[in-house]
């Protein structure tokens, strides 16, 4: 069983950065692929990025270049630094822990969610 807890979402003005934490519970973390998604208002939750316990990553399109996934297995967290960031980004962000898949119904654990709110 792993829990996650999601923090560092906040209002933040077009072009600024923030980092998003997701700390999680349990000794298997480093097994897993964490992953973060998200859902803007009135829209399907989708992908953002995944890292692999071996440090491989995808992203989606619209972040490449912009945000970057990282975890520290040592304490169970994995990060996601978001730069540049843009209106069309405001979303809850929710992390995921399972398996390396850009398909959320490839995770088993995931986060209460934490909102970011980009202001233009």
């Amino acid at each position: 069983q792993v829990q996650l807890v999601e923090s560092g979402g906040g209002l933040v003005q077009a072009g600024g950065s923030l980092r998003l934490s997701c700390a999680a519970s349990g000794r298997t973390f480093s097994r897993y692929s964490m992953a973060w998604f998200r859902q803007a208002p009135g829209k399907e939750r989708e992908f953002v990025a995944v890292m692999s316990w071996t440090g491989a990553t995808r992203s989606t399109d619209s972040v490449k270049g912009r945000f970057t996934i990282s975890r520290d297995n040592a304490k169970n967290t994995v990060y996601l630094q978001m730069n540049s960031l843009k209106f069309e980004d405001t979303a809850v962000y929710y992390c995921a822990a399972g398996d390396y898949s850009s398909n959320q119904r490839s995770y088993l654990f995931w986060g209460q969610g934490t909102q970011v709110t980009v202001s233009s």
